[in-house]
């Protein structure tokens, strides 16, 4: 879902290894990750999606918590670095968590998915306005209007978009298009930190915690019961998509680099859709997944650095 991971280090950290092999973590945060998605549906099937989204970051931070005081690690000083945290805790997590959760109450979990996988495509777009040193290629443009091209192949443009929840899918593509906001918010404001990574990560999640504990009750009431599978899909959502899955990436990054650890981000939809269809009976079309291999392609493209002169 949100490189949280990578987003908040505004240094790369030094490579290391660990006992299990990359690619078994790798494996295991595509799957966490695309079944993030099946998880924000059942979710919602039992509590409001700002209740979801509060759980999210609940359980997600007491992960963090537990990882920072089993390494000793303490929260980062400075009212400027908690200032420009608490805008990228909104615009990586509260605003895209509580976007995705109010989009699955009127669109499949597939879409929703797909939707997330377009973040490369706006953070394409903005980069080339707001990052002077990202300069467009013709493979980078190229990237671009294919991947809105699978966009509209999805959402079945041809057709009128006939049957397409327009509220639910602009609110999983706003979801998306948050993402990249908040990552040239954070290259920008926080580059140079001298908190380590898991420091600014756990603060982050504590401040969209927050974020959410306060805005909760005003739009929300306490639940009057509490049904099991939906409470066990967000404590999931919440422990292995937002906690155990930040420690997962950064230890990807550390180890073989953040384009390594970033290319999990083309597996998610596979999964998502996969995971949708087959467990929650979510209907299929040709354009859905013909879409999703077009917009992957062209996000895939996007990604493409210009080959260095020797």
């Amino acid at each position: 879902m949100s490189t949280v991971a990578t987003a908040t280090s505004p240094l790369a950290p030094p490579r290391h290894r660990t006992a299990l092999d990359w690619r078994l973590r790798f494996g295991a945060l595509s799957l966490i990750w695309g079944f993030s998605f099946l998880f924000i549906k059942v979710g919602t099937d039992g509590y409001a999606p700002f209740q979801v989204t509060f759980g999210r970051l609940l359980f997600g931070t007491l992960v963090l918590a537990g990882t920072m005081a089993l390494k000793r690690e303490r929260l980062p000083r400075g009212a400027r670095t908690w200032g420009h945290l608490a805008v990228a805790a909104f615009l990586l997590n509260a605003l895209p968590f509580s976007l995705f959760a109010y989009a699955e109450l009127t669109i499949p979990s597939t879409l929703a998915g797909i939707c997330n996988a377009t973040s490369p495509l706006w953070g394409m777009a903005l980069s080339l306005v707001a990052l002077s040193e990202d300069r467009p290629t013709r493979v980078r443009v190229a990237g671009l209007g294919l991947g809105f091209l699978g966009v509209l192949t999805v959402l079945g443009a041809w057709q009128g978009f006939d049957g397409l929840d327009a509220r639910g899918t602009t609110m999983a593509l706003l979801a998306s298009l948050s993402y990249p906001i908040g990552w040239i918010y954070v290259r920008r404001t926080l580059a140079g930190t001298s908190a380590s990574h898991l420091s600014l990560t756990g603060a982050q999640l504590l401040l969209a915690t927050l974020q959410l504990a306060v805005i909760t009750p005003l739009f929300t009431s306490i639940p009057t019961r509490f049904p099991v599978l939906p409470l066990l899909a967000v404590a999931a959502l919440g422990a292995l998509g937002t906690g155990l899955a930040v420690l997962l990436q950064y230890g990807l990054v550390a180890e073989v680099g953040p384009t390594t650890a970033q290319m999990v981000t083309y597996f998610i939809p596979v999964i998502a859709t996969a995971a949708g269809v087959a467990v929650l009976g979510e209907s299929l079309t040709w354009s859905t997944p013909v879409g999703a291999v077009v917009v992957l392609a062209g996000a895939a493209l996007t990604q493409a650095r210009p080959r260095r002169r020797p």
